[in-house]
């Protein structure tokens, strides 16, 4: 039998068995006799026969039409990627700067402290996740997924995340293909504009008609794809008082915890890691029946840092972060808590947004301000020692802290029955060489722009909220697949 075309589809780690951890390949062929191949199945382990795929096919569409596509996440840049395919251009508008002028602001937030509330780690080209870990995962398995995949690819990410079971770029690399792909943009029509905030919108007779840029720009449009991130608290606001229709929703909060990855290799791989496998990762879960509340683990970058993620002045917000080759000697992970609209103390939809607000000052000053932030060792935490050492990746730094005064008391209960039973599960987990650092409270968005099954919104025709920050994605994989189908729905409906 002459095999032809021979590619990998998928790469895993089984590590079930400790201290044996085997490398797992499904691989894909060509043949030219199908008859033969036929023959084998039922007869050779793992063997299935896949008729041939076609590629996708777009029709062109005549542009005519005025499209603003509000962020350059990733929802708005795939929006926009999509929309190009067909042969339709949009205008990008994007409060932040681009990366090269953002990763300047961001290194400066890190070393100094110094804020700029329009240029950070949650605002700029690439959205929140440029600088994180660069993670593709996407539970959902939708089948845009692998276009997806492949447009990242054509523009700089490394071909290996085609087949890993758990692909991700890593937020040195996702710099570079960010810029490729407004590049790739601005090449085929569109316009790419910067320090753009949206400010406001204009409607006539229930339909969006154009949007204002800076309180001063008035830019007129017949679409409009809302995609501006989970943190932009004051388009929430604008939004409210333009009566569109919104809704509060649960989210989490918790901490970031840091081990050396050496602690969490021996733990997954019962030992030293073979320099053949992947930096271990975990994730965890516990649920108390009688409260209902849930401690998880939430957005695992093994080789990375932890990092100050704030947007506004006077908050602690941190996140995870990872290179590519995810060769830092830690490893980290949030440790959150679910909460819901109930717990938020006030009401209506942007109750949410005050409560983690709320928290995130509570940090702030615990820390003394700067933007340190509170952390704590995970054994002082859990009341088994009675002083820990106590180190962290996080810049600009660290001050020891009870984070009790920065969370809420459910969370912090909860988190630590969720850590004792992570560690009877992880021998190892539970650790004088764990620190936890507060908070983490920007896990997804707080509320939710209600929209229909043609992803409009409910009260404003030709409004599409897309994305993370419209409250129907949690990740760039999936926020990406929300702005695809947001471009094939609009396509459809200039055809």
């Amino acid at each position: 039998m002459h095999i032809n075309n021979l590619c990998i589809v998928r790469k895993a780690v089984d590590a079930r068995r400790k201290g044996r951890a085997v490398l797992v390949y499904t691989v894909s062929f060509d043949v030219a006799d199908e008859q033969e191949v036929r023959g084998l199945l039922g007869r050779v382990a793992g063997l299935e026969w896949q008729a041939p795929k076609s590629a996708a096919l777009f029709r062109q569409v005549e542009a005519g039409e005025r499209i603003l596509i509000v962020g350059s996440g990733p929802a708005g840049l795939f929006t926009a990627l999509r929309l190009a395919e067909y042969g339709i251009t949009a205008t990008v508008i994007e409060r932040g700067q681009p990366v090269e002028r953002r990763n300047i602001d961001v290194s400066r937030f890190w070393r100094d402290g110094l804020l700029d509330p329009e240029s950070n780690v949650q605002f700029g080209e690439g959205g929140a996740g440029t600088f994180s870990d660069g993670k593709l995962t996407n539970r959902s398995k939708d089948p845009l997924s692998p276009w997806v995949l492949q447009r990242f690819t054509d523009f700089g990410a490394p071909p290996e995340i085609l087949y890993q079971a758990k692909p991700h770029i890593g937020t040195d690399r996702l710099r570079h293909v960010v810029a490729a792909m407004r590049n790739y943009l601005i090449d085929k029509g569109f316009e790419v504009r910067f320090g753009s905030r949206l400010t406001d919108i204009s409607m006539f007779d229930g339909k969006v008609s154009a949007a204002i840029i800076n309180d001063t720009e008035e830019l007129l449009c017949d679409r409009l794809v809302l995609a501006t991130g989970h943190s932009a608290r004051d388009t929430y606001r604008m939004l409210e008082a333009r009566g569109v229709a919104l809704e509060a929703k649960p989210f989490a909060i918790g901490v970031r915890v840091e081990h050396p990855q050496g602690v969490i290799d021996s733990i997954q791989y019962g030992g030293a890691r073979h320099p053949n496998l992947p930096p271990a990762d975990y994730a965890l879960a516990w649920n108390n029946t009688a409260t209902g509340r849930s401690a998880y683990s939430f957005c695992m970058c093994p080789g990375g840092i932890v990092i100050a993620a704030a947007s506004e002045a006077g908050g602690v917000v941190t996140n995870g972060m990872s290179g590519q080759r995810r060769n830092s000697p830690f490893a980290n992970s949030a440790l959150v808590v679910n909460v819901r609209p109930e717990d938020f103390g006030g009401h209506g939809p942007l109750a949410g947004i005050e409560f983690q607000r709320y928290w995130e000052q509570q940090a702030f000053t615990a820390a003394g301000g700067g933007y340190l932030a509170p952390a704590c060792n995970m054994l002082d935490f859990m009341g088994m020692s009675a002083r820990g050492s106590l180190s962290a990746t996080y810049r600009p730094g660290i001050v020891a802290c009870a984070l009790d005064e920065v969370l809420p008391d459910f969370v912090v209960r909860t988190l630590r029955e969720g850590i004792a039973d992570f560690g009877r599960r992880l021998r190892g987990f539970l650790t004088a060489e764990a620190t936890l650092i507060g908070i983490e409270s920007r896990t997804s968005a707080p509320l939710r722009i209600l929209r229909d099954t043609a992803s409009e919104s409910l009260s404003v025709r030709c409004l599409y909220p897309a994305g993370e920050g419209a409250g129907y994605a949690g990740g760039i994989m999936s926020s990406a697949v929300d702005g695809v189908k947001i471009a094939d729905r609009i396509a459809a409906e200039m055809q």
